[in-house]
């Protein structure tokens, strides 16, 4: 089993919070890693809603269910019964022990707001993605600290045995089409999660008519990918109103398999892009509603380019949930067109830009974004970055440089 890089920030909040919440998308591995903690010290009671049984029973009487859970307890997929939220509160209101609940589920609850209304103050919430590229190589990725400390960055060149780019790409991190080598095989397990996804989950948290739109609004966020988000233009796309069209696409977040990262402001004047930038949630998932594969990634430039940079934008969520930084992500734009595909920015206000480009090399005009967003963040500009897909590392000056996509899980 591959060691989860999260593990360490759950126990550390299970040592101070009365009520810890580890959500992400279904098959990323939550039952597995909240198994490893209830088997661990102290000892948990475990518990899962996807058990019928039980889900009835928090169902039916949900403050009688929370009682009788007793001590220390693992409750897995708990945003099926959603009023468990409000009763966990009231334990918790009533006695402020560390450690009391690790609930796990597969919707982002902090955009449901009948549910996050419930937790607010009183439950630290966690995501767990799919394997990031560091667990998968077994190393603990430091890239997000590296970039705000104050030291000159060195990386590892990228050796022969190293897979390429494309086919980590291609490969995703879900456990279990990860450990599929068959292509058609692979194509079995996303479609079938897909449908379970699309069906399942999202039946739980809404109620919703028909489910014909939700696969077609996926398909076509994926085409979009690493681009502004724009409603307007994806309710066009299929022919739906945008009031419905945004209550699918929060529900697609819910459920884990859209993400969205905000754009970077600043208050000197400059005319920026405010809307967000989408991306899915893992590139694998994208591949197979793309269609792709590394021999379209090698020579599609539209496809390669846009699966790169959501690639390395996973990558950074991934490690900003261990990182001791713990920076917020954002993008970049003005609107004369200048651009920095991620703008990480630390609690004190300093300022990391990352460019990503698909080329093997790179030169001095594509730090042109990290220089306008160096400009508008002036003392607090830390460093800007250009990653890309060939091997060299350059230091173009003190604040510039440019490393291979694998510095962010090399040191």
């Amino acid at each position: 089993m591959l060691t989860r890089n999260i593990l360490p920030a759950v126990k550390a909040a299970l040592t101070d919070t009365p009520a810890v919440l580890l959500h992400g998308a279904r098959q990323v591995g939550k039952t597995t890693l909240a198994h490893a903690i209830a088997n661990g010290r102290p000892r948990r009671e475990y518990k899962s809603l996807d058990d019928e049984s039980e889900l009835s029973a928090a169902l039916t009487n949900p403050e009688g269910y929370v009682r009788g859970l007793g001590g220390p307890v693992v409750l897995d997929e708990v945003q099926r019964a959603p009023e468990l939220f409000r009763t966990i509160k009231a334990a918790v209101d009533r006695n402020r022990i560390a450690g009391q609940y690790l609930l796990t589920g597969s919707a982002n609850v902090m955009l449901l707001p009948r549910l996050s209304e419930s937790l607010a103050g009183r439950v630290e919430v966690i995501t767990l993605w799919p394997f990031s590229q560091g667990e998968i190589e077994g190393t603990v990725e430091s890239f997000i600290d590296r970039a705000f400390s104050a030291s000159r960055m060195q990386w590892q060149a990228p050796t022969s045995k190293s897979r390429p780019i494309t086919d980590r790409i291609v490969r995703g991190g879900f456990p279990e089409p990860m450990s599929r080598a068959d292509t058609s095989r692979r194509r079995a397990w996303y479609g079938a999660y897909l449908e379970t996804t699309l069906r399942r989950d999202i039946r739980d948290l809404a109620n919703i008519d028909s489910f014909l739109e939700l696969p077609r609004l996926l398909s076509l966020i994926s085409h979009r990918t690493s681009g502004l988000l724009n409603f307007a233009d994806l309710s066009r796309g299929i022919s739906i109103p945008q009031t419905t069209l945004k209550r699918y696409f929060t529900l697609l977040q819910a459920s884990f398999l859209v993400v969205t990262i905000p754009a970077w402001t600043t208050n000197r004047g400059l005319r920026q892009t405010k809307a967000s930038k989408i991306f899915i949630s893992d590139t694998g998932l994208a591949c197979h509603l793309l269609g792709a594969d590394s021999n379209t990634i090698r020579t599609d430039g539209r496809i390669r380019g846009m699966l790169m940079e959501n690639f390395v934008a996973m990558e950074l969520l991934k490690q900003i949930g261990w990182s001791k930084t713990r920076p917020s992500a954002h993008h970049f734009r003005s609107s004369s067109g200048q651009e920095v595909d991620f703008v990480l920015e630390d609690q004190a206000g300093r300022i990391v830009g990352i460019e990503v480009k698909s080329a093997k090399s790179v030169g001095a005009d594509d730090f042109r974004g990290l220089r306008v967003l160096r400009e508008l963040a002036g003392k607090k500009f830390v460093r800007g970055i250009v990653l890309h897909d060939g091997d060299s590392t350059v230091h173009f000056d003190q604040e510039f440089s440019s490393a291979p996509i694998s510095a962010l899980w090399t040191d």
